[in-house]
């Protein structure tokens, strides 16, 4: 990995609040992801489950975790089983981890080979009346694809019909979005480094230049520092292309006098950045794009302000909305019948501003946590309003991650990265 080692006391304590959480005589089984295949020999480069990684940090294929609290011998209450490595396997992969490496990796002294997991899972369950599945239930979740834990759940309710079934996901939901301190100096790391290549790009970017040479120069700037690269897919959208929420294709050139959104982030260790800014390609502002510009910052410093312990991301986000009304209404984009009229399951201000303003963010970009519940201290979330015009050629949007504070307005950990728009100007005009 290009990361630096995360010292395991962060593991071992995850580890501690899940465990917490289980049902009396309970087993919970992670597993890694798939590394998928295009064809041929191709294969798509490994990502590691974040839940086995938020639990182990192991981030490694074909490695499982296994969790028994209640297991009789205190050797069986935390096990890793591991992919064998070999001489041949590291001269042709890599290093794998070693048994001891996983230990200093992870704070787990149990580690067994893979091949021993079916016997050890089944004098397991002689032990234990309840299994934890890990299944996907993040509310942005689509999986058309069969992972290697959904094998296993069907494998094991198989195997295994007479134990009882509990779920991981409702745990791993609350203790994930409420970060450690130490993954808050992590996602802080992945923003810093994002600070770092938006910095490159203000020097870079002229007129003519084309979209995937910015990606390229955030690439290299991410890689450089020790990030995997993106956090996401990369969204660098000049003129009407930000009007498109997803743009992905990154192939059109920059021309004079139109905007580029970017909302581009690099991840560090697994952890995400988000950010979003909207630039000029000749290094200044017409007047009216700065008066929107300023009108979406606006929305954005109130909005944050508003992410504090006890709130309610429905009602959150009806508040943002009667902000972003006035700002629209200041700029003539909708006038009051538009609002009187308006149809209370889309309001007049959804027409410039479709999306949503704050989700949270973590090892997945689209972090876990519960929207129903109250927001907590140590969450993080982005700020990420916007204004889009098809009709004048543009959209912006910005965004920063803050973590939620146990007072006062949440830590913005993108404090750094220039977003006013005569800061924005000056440096690209050095």
């Amino acid at each position: 990995m290009k990361y630096h080692q995360i010292n395991s006391s962060l593991f071992i304590k995850n580890r501690e609040k899940f465990m917490a959480q289980m049902k009396p005589n309970s087993v919970a089984v992670f597993n890694s992801n798939d590394i998928y295949p295009v064809s041929a020999d191709s294969t798509l480069p490994f990502a590691q489950h974040r839940d086995i990684f938020y639990l182990s940090g192991v981030d490694q294929e074909e490695s499982v975790l296994l969790l028994f609290p209640d297991a009789p011998y205190e050797n069986q209450r935390e096990i890793l089983f591991l992919k064998e490595t070999n001489d041949h396997i590291a001269v042709w992969e890599g290093e794998k981890l070693t048994k001891q490496r996983a230990f200093e990796v992870s704070g787990i002294k149990t580690v067994y080979w893979l091949q021993d997991f079916h016997k050890i899972l089944n004098e397991m369950m002689t032990y234990a009346d309840t299994m934890y599945i890990n299944t996907n239930e993040h509310y942005r979740a689509t999986v058309e694809t069969e992972t290697r834990e959904a094998r296993f759940v069907k494998w094991w309710k198989e195997r295994y019909p007479a134990h009882q079934v509990a779920k991981s996901n409702p745990i791993l939901q609350r203790i994930r979005s409420v970060k450690e301190s130490e993954e808050i100096d992590l996602i802080q790391h992945a923003c810093n480094i994002t600070e770092k290549g938006f910095r490159r790009l203000l020097s870079f970017v002229k007129p003519n230049v084309t979209e995937y040479e910015i990606e390229a120069e955030l690439i290299h700037e991410f890689i450089r520092n020790r990030s995997k690269g993106f956090a996401y897919t990369p969204i660098i959208a000049s003129g009407n292309n930000a009007n498109v929420l997803h743009y992905i294709e990154n192939n059109q050139q920059c021309k004079a006098g139109d905007l580029i959104l970017l909302d581009v982030a690099a991840e560090y260790a697994n952890y995400s950045s988000d950010m979003s800014r909207t630039i000029p390609v000749s290094g200044t502002f017409t007047a009216r794009q700065k008066a929107v510009y300023n009108a979406v910052l606006r929305v954005k410093n109130e909005a944050t302000k508003m992410l504090t312990p006890g709130t309610l991301w429905k009602q959150y986000h009806i508040e943002v909305g009667k902000i972003m009304t006035s700002e629209l209404l200041d700029l003539k984009l909708i006038d009051k019948a538009d609002v009187q009229n308006e149809n209370p399951d889309w309001p007049a201000y959804k027409k410039y501003f479709m999306h949503g303003t704050s989700h949270h963010m973590g090892l997945d970009t689209h972090d876990y946590g519960l929207l129903h519940e109250p927001m907590k201290a140590n969450m993080v979330f982005t700020v990420e309003p916007g204004i889009y015009i098809p009709a004048e050629g543009f959209g912006i949007r910005l965004e920063d991650n803050v973590v939620i504070q146990e007072t006062g307005e949440p830590f913005n950990l993108m404090r750094n990265i220039p977003i006013e728009a005569d800061e924005i100007e000056s440096l690209m005009n050095v």
